[in-house]
């Protein structure tokens, strides 16, 4: 594809978005940095993506609102020009056993987990289409794949395994339109608040550039012919 690309990463103000996001800004992309409420982290990494030649904006939205995901889609377009990659990163956490949940609770967890990435996504859809060439990543959940009970984290993780279903599902219908759609699925991260470093045979929590690097492997030419996948960043966790 030629030209300019641009890119949309949700929750990108700061934690794993804010390292992809300026993982794809030093690859030259343009980006829109969005937020919920964190906008003085927003506009300092908005400032630090343009520092590298990138145009980039930043913008607000709740994305588990319809109407918001649709106009900040609609609001990268507008100001960048189009859009070409968009990464979900958005997703609430919450570690209390299933039989505490609050029915309020366990709708948030599946709205910022599942519901949120498909309002973007439906929205970003005929923007790649018509580009002709588009990456869609997802930030799932290592482990995600594996039906076992989770009942600590019970809402997260069925949430995070219909993620994989829909990106499984959407990877199938979009193939023909030149758009790749995979999932990212990081273990314990060093910005995660549950840190079980005695369950990862590597010892130690991922760092948010190699989990920067996993999205960009699925951004660059070379990975076009991959879609529907999940790539496990988790130094061997749940194996």
């Amino acid at each position: 594809m030629r030209g300019e690309r641009v890119a949309l990463v949700t929750g990108s103000a700061r934690g794993i978005g804010r390292a992809v996001l300026l993982g794809l800004a030093g690859r030259g992309f343009a980006v829109a940095v969005h937020y919920r409420s964190s906008e003085a982290e927003a506009e300092r990494t908005r400032a630090e993506a343009e520092a590298l030649g990138v145009r980039a904006v930043k913008l607000r939205a709740d994305v588990t609102d319809l109407e918001q995901a649709r106009c900040l889609v609609e609001q990268v377009v507008g100001q960048l020009g189009g859009l070409h990659v968009l990464v979900n990163n958005v997703g609430d956490y919450l570690k209390k056993p299933v039989e505490e949940l609050t029915a309020r609770e366990w709708q948030a967890l599946l709205d910022s987990n599942l519901n949120a990435p498909f309002y973007v996504t439906q929205a970003a859809l005929p923007h790649l289409r018509a580009a002709g060439w588009g990456r869609v990543v997802n930030i799932g959940y290592a482990g995600a794949q594996n039906l076992v009970a989770r009942s600590g984290i019970a809402p997260y993780a069925i949430a995070k395994t219909g993620l994989i279903l829909y990106s499984k599902a959407l990877a199938e219908r979009v193939a023909p339109w030149g758009v790749t759609v995979n999932v990212v699925a990081p273990g314990v991260a060093e910005n995660s608040v549950s840190q079980p470093l005695e369950e990862i045979p590597m010892g130690r929590a991922a760092r948010l550039d190699e989990l920067a690097r996993a999205v960009l492997f699925f951004v660059e030419e070379g990975s076009a012919y991959l879609t529907g996948q999940v790539l496990e960043v988790a130094g061997g966790w749940n194996l």
